[in-house]
């Protein structure tokens, strides 16, 4: 029942004096029924003050670990990370439509933020969500379907609603998959053919520091037809990390060698410290047709950002109708940043990425760091009043609420 400590970053201690850890779906409803405030808190891969508060905290990572497939969807215990899950499906021959990163996040914790992979097909995280078991704040437990009108805008829940305590994922069979870094593509080449480097292969992430440094990481579904050319780029000849100087050991396999889809979609294993651990991150979405133009929008600022840049990553996301989804209703390009350590730093800085991307509609990721004023962010996510009024009706004494909602979205 002690504190939360801090978060993965380590750039956020909790300010919760207590964390419950129920073992069953009964006691969360009791706990959630007699707390004042309450706030579910997942892996801690959250950036910012989303999941804190000064009240309790309450730890789905004690329920029992059970999924259940039935037909094409996977019911998921609340506390489960991707990691696990993926292990589990692919272990029957089955398989989600993608993985975002590092398999270490809470399934729960990545779909209530609009968490995504890559891929110019592929949906973020969230969109695979074909049901929810959510306890409201007056311990009611609630089944969310698709047919629900509440659906769209419950899915990305921000922690505002209630604690999930089950979820239902759609499911394919297994598919396997390779992965080949491409070194020494040129800006002209970036920029030039952007729209077809991104959708080169079933997931593309693009690392840059903005200014020399581009890599493409291609991860290509066994089967599919593949590029010989990559523009101009060539194959690297050995296992390589985008970050310079960093070992390679909590990398997925590279090299163009076929694996499952779970031990090749993350860019880290799940037994790892993922990426380079000591780091800040912020992340900004644009409509898809607006991401050459973005891009180039960002190249300017690459001097002020190098003293605080590991790296920069470009990815892509199909459009969804989820309310809160930062792809809400577009095709979308992602622009990640993987920040050094200095968040004072990197805050006043965030101001220039968010100048330099608002001709664009950049609408931030709510779990990472971000400066983007309320008045903007109801700009930015035309649903965010219809998400208010659901919030309030699943949570009319604001139960779940805290600082962040409060100070982003007037919860």
């Amino acid at each position: 029942m002690a504190g939360s400590g801090t978060n993965w970053a380590g750039n956020l201690t909790y300010g919760a004096q207590r964390t419950h850890h129920p073992r069953s779906v009964e006691e969360v409803r009791r706990i959630v029924a007699e707390a004042e405030r309450i706030k579910p808190l997942g892996s801690r891969h959250c950036f910012n003050d989303i999941a804190d508060t000064t009240a309790d905290h309450l730890s789905l990572d004690a329920l029992p670990d059970d999924v259940e497939i039935d037909g094409d969807v996977a019911w998921v215990p609340g506390g489960m990370r991707y990691g696990e899950l993926a292990a589990h499906l692919a272990a029957s021959g089955r398989a989600l439509h993608n993985m975002a990163s590092l398999p270490h996040i809470t399934v729960v914790g990545a779909t209530a933020t609009g968490t995504h992979g890559s891929g110019v097909r592929n949906a973020s995280l969230s969109a695979a969500v074909a049901g929810l078991d959510l306890v409201r704040a007056d311990g009611e437990l609630v089944r969310l379907r698709p047919e629900d009108p509440d659906f769209a805008g419950a899915v990305v829940h921000l922690g505002a609603l209630g604690v999930v305590t089950r979820i239902g994922l759609r499911v394919q069979p297994a598919f396997d998959v390779t992965t080949t870094v491409h070194l020494g593509l040129d800006w002209e080449s970036l920029l030039g053919e952007f729209d077809a480097i991104t959708s080169a292969a079933y997931s593309v992430s693009v690392f840059t520091d903005f200014d020399e440094t581009i890599q493409v990481w291609a991860k290509a579904r066994v089967g599919d037809d593949s590029r010989a050319d990559f523009f101009g780029a060539r194959p690297a000849e050995v296992p390589t990390h985008m970050l310079r100087g960093t070992g390679i050991d909590n990398l997925t396999e590279q090299l163009g060698v076929a694996g499952s889809w779970h031990e090749r979609l993350p860019h880290f294993k799940a037994g790892v410290t993922p990426s380079d651990g000591d780091e800040l991150q912020s992340e900004y979405f644009v409509p898809a047709e607006h991401g050459a133009a973005a891009l180039a929008a960002l190249r300017p600022l690459a001097d002020k950002m190098a003293p605080l840049l590991h790296i920069g990553e470009i990815r892509t996301i199909a459009a969804d109708d989820l309310w809160l989804s930062p792809a809400h209703g577009s095709d979308s390009v992602a622009f990640h940043f993987t920040w050094r350590p200095a968040q004072a730093s990197v805050e006043r800085l965030l101001p220039d990425v968010e100048a330099a991307l608002e001709p664009f509609g950049g609408r931030p990721h709510w779990g990472k760091l971000f400066t983007t004023e309320p008045p903007d962010l109801d700009l930015l996510y035309p649903k965010l009043a219809d998400f208010r009024s659901l919030a309030r009706r699943f949570d009319p004494d604001g139960k779940f609420g805290n600082d962040f909602l409060a100070r982003t979205i007037g919860l």
